[in-house]
């Protein structure tokens, strides 16, 4: 919990500092909040609600020249309490007019278990089909790395409807001070669908569907966590500023 009280007040003071900046410099400052509830919780293959019957999920975000800072967080159903809040500090850029990429950090403040942070980093080739291929290293506790490689694909069927399709297959190399294995592996493959209807241009509401499976036989043999064949799906509202 000190991990996290220090980072909420480092990104306070962030996103204050860079929200003076912009001013100053006139750089537009746009954000967001939103809400939304769905069948379960589902993380790189994990459900982690086995004990609630939906779970609801929100967040903000905010960004300045590049910079977002967001604030996500999951309550259990069965406890009517939050039992996870993640801060993200990200910084996003062109490189060029084939690659972007996002650097940043990744605050996990999970109950039952250490807080923990991941640095990653992200390239995207802005292509059809937008490939991107994301490493996220977890340097505070657990010493792992996980990287992803996803496919998406948006669609525009008016000035208000549009859906989008996405593919994320997920590679793990584990530590001593992870699963403990030392080894490495084939974690999950995420498929997702969503769509997303704006009620004005400030409220939308958006519902999505999210099915995950594991990619090797090691997948489904992890200590503490095995990888399972999982769906989740709901709804939600977001407020843009």
């Amino acid at each position: 919990m000190k991990k996290i009280i220090l980072t909420l007040l480092a990104a306070t003071v962030f996103a204050g500092t860079l929200a003076s900046t912009a001013v100053a410099a006139q750089i537009e400052v746009s954000g967001d909040a939103y809400v939304g509830a769905y069948s379960k919780y589902v993380w790189r293959g994990f459900d982690l609600s086995p004990d609630d019957k939906f779970v609801v999920q929100g967040g903000t975000d905010l960004s300045f020249g590049g910079f977002t800072v967001s604030f996500w967080g999951n309550m259990s159903e069965n406890t009517g309490e939050l039992n996870e809040v993640d801060v993200v500090l990200d910084y996003s850029t062109d490189l060029g007019e084939m690659v972007s990429v996002s650097v940043g950090n990744i605050l996990y403040d999970v109950d039952a278990a250490t807080d923990t942070n991941e640095a990653y980093l992200g390239l995207t080739l802005n292509v059809p089909l937008s490939p991107t291929l994301t490493a996220y290293y977890d340097y505070d506790e657990f010493d792992t790395t996980f990287v992803t490689f996803g496919l998406s694909h948006g669609i525009d069927l008016n000035d208000a409807l549009s859906v989008s399709l996405g593919a994320t297959a997920g590679y793990f190399f584990d530590d001593p001070n992870g699963y403990g294995t030392k080894q490495e592996w084939l974690h999950n493959l995420d498929l997702s669908v969503g769509a997303d209807y704006a009620i004005t241009d400030q409220i939308s509401i958006g519902a999505s569907a999210l099915y995950s499976a594991p990619l090797s036989e090691r997948a489904k043999r992890i200590p503490l966590g095995r990888i399972r064949e999982e769906f989740t799906a709901g709804g939600a509202v977001t407020l843009a500023f």
